[in-house]
């Protein structure tokens, strides 16, 4: 099955600032912005191949959590899927252990499902299957 790089998940304090950052070093383009219901505000910055996604938490999530215990930085990537449900099989006959046993909604209406990071060499892996639209 083919996957590719999806996106680059930072977390962040301020997706002002980030954003700011990586617009001016990246030139890249500010594409999308949306309030999740799992206490996060996020926004994706494109680049030509890969988007960078920006985590800001508003709440005491998995993503404040992360920022408190290890800062500001890489928080995951992304692996872009045409078949959600099968790379999620593919991954627990490796041996990965799902966090998400089955895909969940994401942002801008995708797919998405985590992989544990103590399986997948201390990353966290979050596979993405963008919707029809």
């Amino acid at each position: 099955m083919n996957h590719w790089i999806d996106h680059l998940g930072v977390a962040t304090e301020s997706i002002e600032r980030t954003a700011r950052t990586f617009r001016g070093l990246f030139d890249a383009e500010l594409v999308h912005e949306e309030t999740m219901p799992d206490g996060l505000e996020i926004a994706f910055l494109a680049l030509e191949n890969a988007t960078i996604e920006l985590l800001q938490p508003t709440d005491s999530g998995t993503v404040r959590r992360f920022l408190d215990r290890s800062g500001a930085g890489i928080h995951h990537f992304g692996v872009g899927t045409p078949d959600i449900e099968a790379s999620l099989t593919a991954a627990v006959t490796a041996g990965i252990t799902p966090i998400d046993e089955t895909p969940r909604p994401g942002a801008m209406g995708h797919e998405v499902a985590f992989l544990h990071p103590r399986d997948t060499g201390g990353v966290l892996v979050e596979f993405v299957q963008h919707s029809a639209s």
